[in-house]
């Protein structure tokens, strides 16, 4: 990877990669391999991920950090491949799922600073497929006021807790349209344009993988060109980020230095693709469709990258992707009546564009962060007030206390990096 411009240069310091097996780098017989460059100085984040990844028993991790946009923390953490005995190194590309969300909302505020598109805008003037029921509109007249903001906030009318999330429903789409399996996005739209909406939008939150999906589509309509490369070329490259990518589903598609990924109870189920349809799969690789997921959930990054391309958003940063205004907009609270308790007064935490947000009581700084899961992929993504940046990425969903590995971790970082008394 060639850095580029003074923030990624800053990058460019402390990761010290060494490949390895665990037989060449153990400190104890029982001790977790590592990789990346100790520091003294960043010992209590060295002592959390060793303790957590042999207690919870995952497989590995990787964790980044960054302090006012300066790299200063990169290691990795046990396997990125268990049975060959591969070591996680401090830039393996892991599925990072929902940290996805950020990285589209970015590319849909650059589009809005660049002039070629409103928050405002309805989504059906911009994303213009028929419903799969053959009728000259959607089933449901409330797809008119659907704008990208309510796709963004996550108060477009879409509730998976009530008709489910069809982003998981490759087979069955496809077989509505008469298509192959499993079904890409533009099927997918066109099955839900034939639904109707779970709730009024605007009205409330309800989290959408779909919504994500569709926004995906809005870049590739406005921008002229598919989601990924829009991503690459106008929000990662500008900061340094060469290798992120959209990732694969077949194992035998992963891609150089992407780590494997493994479910604790080794789960099983019907594969979505039409040449071996309804095959038992490892339900990491085949039970669901990762290239559909592109925009809410498709992304493989490194540890490294996540924090670089969340620093660009510093308000120091060297490089900046979005203007002050376009940044405003992507950590403002919703329209009331959102995320208001019965008096009106605001939520606790909320989510704005592409990230939960916690306002940090009366100083006007925000915490905000987003975490991701898939089978075999637990990953959380955090942009502190004191101007921290961390990227913990693993690859297995369930700790041995069938928790979420992030969601696990989340409270022990923050204490390990206020341990930290100097940083390099």
């Amino acid at each position: 990877m060639k850095p580029i411009l003074v923030l990624a240069l800053a990058f460019c310091g402390v990761c010290g990669i060494a490949q390895g097996t665990a037989a060449e780098n153990p400190k104890t017989p029982d001790a977790i391999p590592e990789t990346g460059h100790a520091q003294p100085e960043t010992a209590p984040l060295d002592e959390l991920m060793r303790s957590f990844v042999k207690e919870h028993e995952t497989p590995g991790a990787a964790l980044a950090v960054a302090r006012r946009g300066k790299l200063v923390y990169a290691r990795g953490f046990g396997f990125a491949d268990v049975e060959h005995g591969t070591l996680v190194q401090p830039d393996s590309l892991f599925r990072i799922a929902s940290i996805s969300k950020p990285i589209t909302a970015m590319a849909i505020l650059r589009l809005v600073d660049l002039g070629k598109l409103k928050t405002s805008d309805p989504v059906l003037k911009l994303v213009k497929f028929k419903p799969a029921d053959g009728a000259a509109g959607p089933a449901d007249a409330r797809w008119h006021g659907v704008t990208v903001l309510h796709l963004l906030q996550h108060t477009a009318g879409f509730d998976r807790a009530k008709s489910g999330d069809p982003m998981f429903r490759s087979v069955d789409i496809a077989t509505e349209l008469g298509q192959k399996p499993p079904a890409r996005p533009e099927a997918i739209i066109r099955h839900m344009l034939s639904r109707r909406l779970d709730f009024d939008p605007g009205t409330r939150y309800a989290y959408s993988n779909f919504g994500y999906c569709v926004l995906g589509r809005v870049i590739e309509s406005v921008a002229g060109m598919p989601y990924e490369k829009y991503v690459r070329d106008e929000i990662l490259k500008p900061v340094g980020v060469t290798r992120m990518r959209i990732g694969a589903t077949r194992e035998d598609q992963r891609a150089a230095g992407e780590v494997r990924y493994y479910t604790r109870d080794k789960r099983r189920g019907g594969s979505v693709f039409a040449a071996d349809l309804g095959s038992s799969v490892p339900v990491q690789y085949g039970h669901w469709y990762l290239e559909a997921m592109d925009a809410h959930g498709g992304w493989i990054a490194s540890a490294v990258d996540l924090v670089r391309l969340a620093s660009s958003l510093d308000d120091d940063a060297q490089k900046r992707l979005l203007s002050p205004g376009a940044l405003g907009v992507m950590f403002t609270p919703p329209a009331a009546p959102v995320a208001r308790d019965g008096n009106g007064n605001l939520a606790p935490t909320y989510y704005a564009c592409g990230w939960q947000v916690r306002p940090v009581g009366g100083t006007g700084k925000i915490n905000a962060w987003h975490a991701g899961g898939l089978d075999g992929t637990s990953t959380l993504l955090v942009r502190r007030h004191d101007g921290f940046t961390w990227a913990v990425l693993f690859n297995t969903d369930q700790t041995k206390d069938l928790r979420a590995p992030a969601a696990a971790i989340d409270g022990l970082i923050h204490k390990a990096v206020d341990q930290v008394r100097r940083w390099p």
